[in-house]
């Protein structure tokens, strides 16, 4: 072949309606190839020797120029190409992802006395992530998360009872907490902002998840993950969790904002594998 490439992300996924175009050095526009389903191109084009611009174009990326050198034989190997993709901005395949509860956590951390800090997690969560198949509008993207609230776990048996109550979850009443996104806008390089709304203590609130996408690879099992890490603040008061014990010095026992981390492991697919 005298052309050949492969276009993809940055993580080896394929761009498949990407289009390459050659132009020699007047800027004429020489050859102009679409790549396949993988992401490849061969264009049996003979092509003069010499130096040429590639141009890599695919909507919702970044349009990206190279030089190339056309040797005697007529032919150009260009290699692996990664596109980034619009903003710089990435986010992995498009279509559903289940999260990994063995390999993900979900904890939040809240002020002790003033001086200190209380992590608890929960045990027993569920989520499911669709990105969007139109890569120009990432931004539908979204996720569905379930956490049993009673799985609250912080290492003390007499807190995590306290913690389960109707002074704070009320887990009998509010089995569940929910999150259901409705927007993501980027807010940098890997970085979004998730735009939902939470359901705790049977109150629904919007909440803003600072997200990180850390990028995706194969797993031991045959799988493909991505992984993510997010961050939230929260006032229990916004979810009608008002209970304090004011200390002598004045000070709350119990910060009134908590600060939510979520490490989280998804799989490619609408369901976890057997392993």
């Amino acid at each position: 072949m005298a052309l050949s490439a492969r276009i993809g992300t940055r993580d080896g996924w394929a761009v498949p309606h990407a289009v390459v175009t050659l132009t020699d050095m007047t800027g004429t526009q020489v050859l102009r190839a679409e790549v396949d389903e993988d992401g490849a191109v061969q264009e049996p084009t003979e092509l003069a020797p010499g130096a040429y611009t590639v141009i890599v174009t695919a909507v919702g990326y970044q349009p990206l120029a190279q030089s190339a050198l056309v040797t005697a034989s007529g032919r150009v190997d260009l290699g692996r190409i990664a596109l980034a993709r619009q903003g710089g901005d990435e986010l992995p395949p498009p279509g559903p992802w289940t999260v990994d509860p063995v390999h993900s956590s979900v904890a939040a951390i809240a002020q002790h006395l003033g001086i200190s800090s209380v992590r608890g997690r929960f045990l027993d969560f569920g989520a499911r992530i669709e990105i969007a198949a139109d890569q120009a509008d990432i931004a539908k993207s979204r996720v569905e998360a379930v956490i049993r609230s009673a799985s609250i776990d912080t290492g003390n048996a007499t807190r995590d009872g306290h913690l389960k109550s109707p002074d704070f979850l009320d887990v009998e009443r509010y089995p569940e907490i929910t999150y259901r996104s409705h927007g993501l806008t980027p807010a940098g390089t890997d970085r979004w902002t998730v735009h939902g709304e939470l359901g705790l203590h049977g109150v629904q609130r919007s909440v803003e998840l600072d997200l990180s996408y850390l990028g995706t690879g194969p797993d031991p099992w045959g799988g493909l993950r991505a992984a993510f890490r997010a961050t939230a603040e929260l006032r229990r008061e916004d979810f009608a969790m008002n209970y304090n014990q004011v200390l002598q010095t004045g000070m709350a026992a119990i910060g009134t904002t908590l600060r939510v981390e979520l490490d989280i492991q998804a799989v490619q697919g609408e369901s976890l594998p057997e392993v």
